[in-house]
């Protein structure tokens, strides 16, 4: 009995549509064969318009057709002798000549039963890996023309739907599935579905934009890794600086002390032999004066005993010099020699603590010199009481009530503007010109910080300020208020911030005097600068704040 391969050849039992091997076929009135799918998808194609696809016979209505069970049992005998010829076909292929596998990465041909060669592609029909000989057949043989090839891989299993045994084509949006062409016609007709290489192309895009904001960010990070190692060599050689410069000023301090009491111990000393020597002249005279008197009282006891009247008269006449007259209760011996000059030389020895001082403050001015920033005031914070300049460096208070927008972060109450510009790290400084004014207040607060209603500045509330209250009061919101002391009036305020080591700093800019600091401090949000004019009645406490531009050192 001859076989089936004697008989029949594999292109008899291919589809017209997909031109491979029938898959569940089916038959027409007309009496040609189709895969069931195929035919389905052909006249959902041309609006329920049924006709053979080959003889373009007409249907009044769309046959209902079922599956012809010869021809799919004949069609599943061509597959498995057409594998198998294949295969046995492929076996004596001589490959002698081709270099063998020779890396891991590697997909090694399926056929090759001695030296594995490299495979070339990999069918996703057969589900076989090729090398270049073995892979001849597909280029050579219509029946393997509609076969899909792709660069070789391992897991071929992976790349076939398990359902209908045909390759994964398209990509299922709705359920991120992957599908083969009957897929979606089927379960998944009503959901997004797009090809391979659509969705290949728009996820490689996607990878292209994530890995470039990847690189984007790696090179962020390293170039802050070279801010900070350009920051952590520059604080280096500032605390050289600083260590350098504290040695001089304590070394300076510490000569003028020793020099100081050297001089008081001299003065002491001095005074003492002093002292001593003015007590050894009043001694003496003393004592002479006491020989003197008790000469003449022996005198004037021998006088005394004489009991003729006429004699002793005449003997008891003496001079008015005849005993000494100085009155010695006015002459006092000083004891504290010292307690003047000790304060002389305390109060000198402030002088120089206090030039000294001034000099720490005019060089830590001088290193905030880089830390100047350029803030700008945000209208949008103000009071309505406020006026701010075209350039927002400048502000007011007119007791002209604005028509600015009513906003959730501007303040209702308060006679308060905040800075434009907020900080989360680092460290700034800029300068506020305060002359003319009789009532201000200065410093920084949290972003978050109240702006409605009456406002209590002090740490707690996310305020770190000083200001000038009735023209005379200088205070530290400190809670409670910490009233200062300062030796001369400021005409411009400095303000100085560093986040990571919680500090806010207050200088007179005029004299290069400190005014107030706030240390400790725990910032856990953003920084912005604070302005406050205070209120203005009847016109005295109209001047502007200002906000000066960068100092240029002396």
């Amino acid at each position: 009995m001859a076989s089936y391969s004697s008989i029949l050849s594999e292109e008899q039992f291919l589809c017209s549509i997909c031109l491979d091997v029938f898959t569940e076929p089916v038959t027409t009135p007309c009496g040609h064969n189709f895969c069931k799918a195929c035919i389905s998808v052909y006249w959902d194609s041309i609006n329920d318009h049924s006709q053979c696809p080959l003889c373009k016979a007409q249907f009044k209505t769309r046959p209902e057709l079922q599956i012809n069970t010869f021809i799919s049992g004949m069609a599943s005998e061509v597959k498995k002798l057409g594998m198998s010829t294949k295969k046995q076909r492929m076996k004596t292929c001589s490959d002698a000549h081709k270099p063998p596998l020779t890396t891991p990465e590697e997909v090694p041909c399926d056929v090759c039963t001695e030296k594995k060669l490299m495979a070339v592609k990999s069918c996703l029909v057969c589900l076989v890996s090729f090398c270049e000989t073995h892979l001849e057949p597909h280029h050579r043989l219509a029946s393997y023309r509609k076969h899909i090839l792709i660069d070789p891989v391992s897991n071929l299993e992976d790349r076939v739907c398990k359902t209908h045994e045909k390759p994964l084509e398209r990509f299922c949006r709705s359920d991120q599935t992957y599908l083969c062409q009957f897929c979606t016609e089927t379960e998944h007709k009503t959901h997004k579905t797009v090809s391979i290489e659509e969705e290949y192309g728009e996820r490689k895009a996607e990878l292209a934009m994530r890995m470039a904001t990847a690189q984007q960010m790696i090179q962020e990070r390293q170039q802050k890794i070279t801010e900070i190692k350009t920051s952590v060599e520059l604080s280096k050689k500032d605390k050289e600086n600083e260590i350098a410069n504290s040695v001089e000023v304590f070394t300076s301090l510490m000569r003028s002390i020793e020099r100081s009491q050297t001089e008081l111990i001299n003065v002491i000393e001095k005074k003492q032999k002093q002292a001593e020597r003015r007590a050894e002249e009043l001694i003496t005279e003393l004592e002479q004066e006491t020989s003197e008197l008790k000469r003449r009282y022996s005198e004037l006891e021998k006088i005394s005993h004489i009991e003729d009247h006429l004699q002793f008269l005449q003997t008891s006449l003496f001079p008015r010099s005849f005993l000494p007259t100085k009155n010695w209760s006015e002459i006092r011996h000083q004891q504290r020699l010292c307690v003047g000059t000790v304060w002389k030389t305390v109060s000198q020895l402030e002088e120089t603590l206090n030039e000294e001082m001034k000099k720490l403050y005019e060089m830590e001015l001088r290193g905030m010199q880089p830390c100047i920033v350029d803030v700008t005031l945000d209208p949008d914070t103000a009071n309505v009481d406020l006026t701010i300049s075209e350039d927002r460096k400048e502000v007011k208070n007119e007791n002209k009530i604005q028509k600015f927008p009513n906003k959730p972060n501007r303040f209702d109450q308060t006679t308060c503007v905040l800075g434009n510009e907020g900080f989360s790290s680092g460290k700034f400084y800029y300068e506020v010109q305060v002359k003319g004014k009789t009532g201000w207040v200065l410093g920084v607060v949290r972003e978050s910080i109240n702006r409605k209603g009456l406002i209590t500045r002090n740490p707690e509330n996310g305020h770190w300020a000083i200001g000038l209250w009735d023209d005379t009061v200088y205070k530290a919101c400190a809670g409670p208020d910490v009233h200062l002391t300062l030796k001369q009036r400021p005409q411009k305020v400095g303000v100085f911030v560093d986040y990571e080591e919680g500090q806010v700093s207050f200088y007179n800019v005029e004299d290069r005097s400190h005014i107030y600091s706030f240390t400790g401090c725990n910032f856990t949000e953003r920084l912005v600068p604070c302005f406050s004019t205070g209120v203005n009645v009847d016109g005295k406490n109209g001047a502007s704040l200002i906000i000066c531009p960068a100092r240029s050192e002396d």
